[in-house]
């Protein structure tokens, strides 16, 4: 059996509370989450010790302790991903393939200095939102996409990945500018592409479906709405990276959707103005 360590900001999260049983019903019992390291309490929550020990998870007291017992890594803290940097650098130092949770980093310098870690060390490693794995997405054809209009729910601060990362896949990483045309209340982002292509990233209110309107240069459109087992399909890939340590995700994507996010966030303090994005 192979084992796996969470490192986390704080280990009373989402993520951190699905994944074990997942990764353990994915693989029949062959993966295991079996070590966990928190660097704070979860204030008003569960603390480190309480949750490993309701998960039947063994707390370490280090990034150290945990590297050292585990075959596989786990960089969790998907909403704080300011604290990335931090808690990744030993593990993308570590020669043991590491994933690291969404939103990757928080801005497009930690990103390229997170890859230039791991390439120093060949640590495998990749990032992305499960939303990349729907099947929905996966069976849209890619050649001759002009336009799309994403939808989902959620703040753009830790929920517009889930839109953008679709959006890289299918459209590619080549995104020069952007401009914020949303409100406070409904955020949304228009993408452009070297090419003049486009695509617009709207968030509603909660109760929004994942999905998109994907416009083709013959004419043709195609609407989807996320329903399937995204989540499924995530854990399967990183059961597979994890097993042959290859990324599943090109670098280039997870820079450019980082970048966006990122000028993204700028971009709403001057809406309705074109913000050139750094060349790649």
């Amino acid at each position: 059996m192979k084992k796996i360590g969470f490192i986390d900001y704080f280990l009373d999260e989402w993520h951190a509370e699905k994944y074990p049983g997942w990764i353990d019903s994915a693989t029949g019992g062959e993966m295991k989450v079996a070590y966990a390291y928190g660097k704070i309490d979860k204030p008003g929550g569960l603390g480190n010790a309480e949750w490993c020990e309701k998960k039947g998870i063994e707390l370490l007291p280090s990034i150290e302790a945990v590297i050292e017992k585990s075959d596989y890594l786990i960089v969790l803290s998907p909403d704080y991903p300011e604290y990335h940097e931090e808690l990744s650098k030993l593990p993308l130092q570590s020669g043991k393939p590491t994933y690291i949770d969404k939103t990757f980093a928080p801005d497009r310098k930690t990103a390229l200095l997170l890859f230039e870690w791991a390439a120093k060390s060949g640590t495998p490693m990749y990032s992305s939102s499960a939303l990349r794995f729907a099947s929905e997405y996966a069976g849209l054809d890619k050649e001759g996409i002009q336009t799309i209009c994403s939808t989902g729910p959620g703040k753009f601060a830790n929920y517009s990945i889930h839109q953008i990362e679709p959006i890289v896949a299918l459209m590619g990483s080549d995104v020069k500018r952007v401009m914020f045309t949303g409100t406070d209340h409904s955020p949304a982002l228009l993408i452009g592409y070297a090419d003049g292509r486009q695509a617009t990233v709207n968030h509603f209110g909660n109760g929004t479906s994942f999905g998109m309107i994907v416009d083709y240069a013959t004419g043709n459109a195609k609407s989807i709405k996320i329903a399937s087992d995204f989540f499924g399909a995530f854990i399967q890939s990183l059961v597979a990276f994890f097993e042959t340590g290859k990324a599943v995700v090109d670098l280039a994507d997870t820079v450019a959707i980082i970048t966006i996010i990122e000028y993204g966030l700028k971009a709403a303090q001057t809406p309705y103005q074109w913000l050139e994005l750094p060349d790649a």
